[in-house]
Parts: C-alpha cells; sequence; structure tokens
C-alpha cells in the first residue's frame, strides 16, 4: 500500500480535464482588397469583366490658309479580367460536436473564411509583385524618399498619369525604417513640429509625399530578410468580384457514424491596369525587413 502525502502529482488521472479558453491563431488583417479600385461581375453577364480603352488624339494648330482634312481615327483596345473559383472544405463528425468543449467549437467556426481572406489577400500583393519598376532594392533600408519618387513616377509619367488616391502597402518591418528615418537623431534636441513630431509621438500612420500608408503583415518575408510592398494607384489595381462569398453544406451520414461537410467558395480576381512593358500605376518597393533589434 503506498504510503506518504495525498497531494495533486499522486492523483493526477482523477484531476478533470476543463478547457477553460480557446483562441484562433491572430490572422493579419487584409488589406489589399479594400484598397483597390472594386468592380462586381454581375449574374449573367459572362465569365470576364471587360474595359474598353480609347487611345488619345492629337491636336494641331490651324491658320487661315489650313485645310483641316487628316482625320484623327478613333481606336480602341480592350482589356479582360476573369475572376476564378477559391474554396475550402471541412468535414466534422456528430462524434466532435458532442464531445468537444463547447468554447473550442465555438472557435472553430470562422477559421475557412480567415483562410479565404488570407488567400485573398496574398493574391492581391501577387499582383502588386507583378510590377515591373522595383525600388530600392534586396537588402536596401527603406527611405521616405523611395515612396516619394514612387508617388512622382505614378502621378507624372508620360504615359498616363494616374489621378485619385494612391497608396503604400508596406510591412510593419519595413514601415519601422521609415520610422527611423523621420525620428533620427532627435537625442536631447527638441523634437520640432510637423511631420517628424507627430511620427514621434504616435508612430507611422497617415499620409506622407501624397500617400496614405498602410502595413499589411501578410507580405511575405524572404529567406534574406527582405519583403515585397508597393505604392500604387487605386485606379491602378483592380479587383473584380464574381459570386462573393458562397457556403455550403451536406449530411454525411455514412461518415464516422455520421458528420456535416461545409464548402465555402469566394470568386474574384486582382489584375493591373495598363500592364505593359512599364508599369505606370504601380511601383514594387522591394527592400530590407530585417526584424527590429
Amino acid at each position: 500500500m503506498p504510503s506518504g502525502q495525498t497531494t495533486t502529482g499522486s492523483l493526477n488521472d482523477s484531476l478533470p480535464l476543463i478547457i477553460d479558453s480557446a483562441r484562433i491563431r491572430r490572422e493579419y488583417p487584409p488589406v489589399v482588397a479594400r484598397l483597390a479600385e472594386m468592380h462586381k461581375l454581375d449574374d449573367n453577364t459572362g465569365l470576364s469583366w471587360e474595359e474598353v480603352e480609347y487611345g488619345r488624339f492629337t491636336a494641331q494648330n490651324v491658320t487661315e490658309t489650313t485645310t483641316l482634312d487628316n482625320a484623327q481615327q478613333f481606336s480602341d483596345s480592350i482589356a479582360t479580367v476573369t475572376p476564378t473559383v477559391t474554396g475550402i472544405t471541412t468535414i466534422v463528425t456528430d462524434r466532435v460536436y458532442r464531445r468537444l468543449s463547447k468554447n473550442c467549437l465555438a472557435q472553430m467556426g470562422s477559421l475557412a473564411q480567415e483562410a479565404i481572406e488570407r488567400k485573398k489577400d496574398l493574391d492581391g500583393l501577387t499582383t502588386i509583385d507583378g510590377a515591373t519598376n522595383s525600388n530600392p532594392g534586396a537588402g536596401v533600408v527603406l527611405a521616405s524618399s523611395d515612396l516619394s519618387a514612387a508617388v512622382s513616377n505614378i502621378k507624372g509619367n508620360t504615359t498616363e498619369g494616374a489621378v485619385g488616391n494612391i497608396y503604400s502597402l508596406l510591412h510593419s518591418f519595413q514601415i519601422k525604417d521609415i520610422q527611423d528615418e523621420l525620428v533620427s537623431g532627435v537625442g536631447t534636441y527638441a523634437v520640432p513640429e510637423g511631420l517628424t513630431a507627430e511620427v514621434f509621438r504616435r508612430g507611422f500612420n497617415g499620409t506622407l509625399f501624397g500617400t496614405e500608408v498602410y502595413e499589411d503583415n501578410n507580405i511575405v518575408i524572404d529567406g534574406s530578410s527582405d519583403s515585397k510592398g508597393g505604392v500604387f494607384a487605386r485606379m491602378g489595381l483592380l479587383y473584380v468580384q464574381g459570386h462573393g462569398h458562397k457556403k455550403e453544406s451536406k449530411r454525411r451520414p455514412e461518415y464516422g457514424g455520421g458528420a456535416d461537410q461545409i464548402w465555402m467558395y469566394d470568386e474574384y480576381a486582382f489584375a493591373e491596369r495598363l500592364p505593359n512593358a512599364v508599369s505606370v500605376f504601380i511601383r514594387e518597393i522591394y527592400s530590407d525587413a530585417t526584424a527590429p533589434a
């Protein structure tokens, strides 16, 4: 017969297992879809969203002796964006529903939709990554002048200057480099009022050189500690939504003593407006993204 003091360790098998709390791993909020120019593909209008673009005319001087008979011809081109379907399915048995803690079951419901939203954000970032212009380069610390140059090129290029909002989408480690630049050298000196003072007090946010800066930590950091964000005009990044979020379910009595299978779908596509040899509305920001010490 055992002898000694009775402790929780000696009665470990008698202790009830109670799940006091449950959580899902936090997702980084998706950003790209809400910054892009969004168009809905209406039902019964085909597979693709299509946009016709008309070329420019050239005017000329006319004098009293000019015979103006060199007619300008209308020319058109069409851009096509075709949404594709993405989806995810889960199967949960009746036994899981009966035996799992209720606080655990409550957390499981949103995981599938969050996976779709993350994929959508990554697809939008892939479109930005496709821009043919990229600065400042792998291993180079991002500076505010890189954002300023991107904005100037987007607004003032000779192909077609952008109008409307211009956004910068960066990893938080890239934004930290701009923070450090703007507040560098403050030391024991008084921080001047204005942009630098605001950054020093609140951290970087808001507008810089005509671009609204947003943080998206779904941006991947590669093996060399570099990240690819971007500066883009809203009109330059297209987001075409097809049927949108859709949920289907099916009873599976033959599976594991009974189960529910759930499918979730979305239909969308991202595309660059005016994709050509030199991107005009999107500028990739490829820079160092080493984690701050």
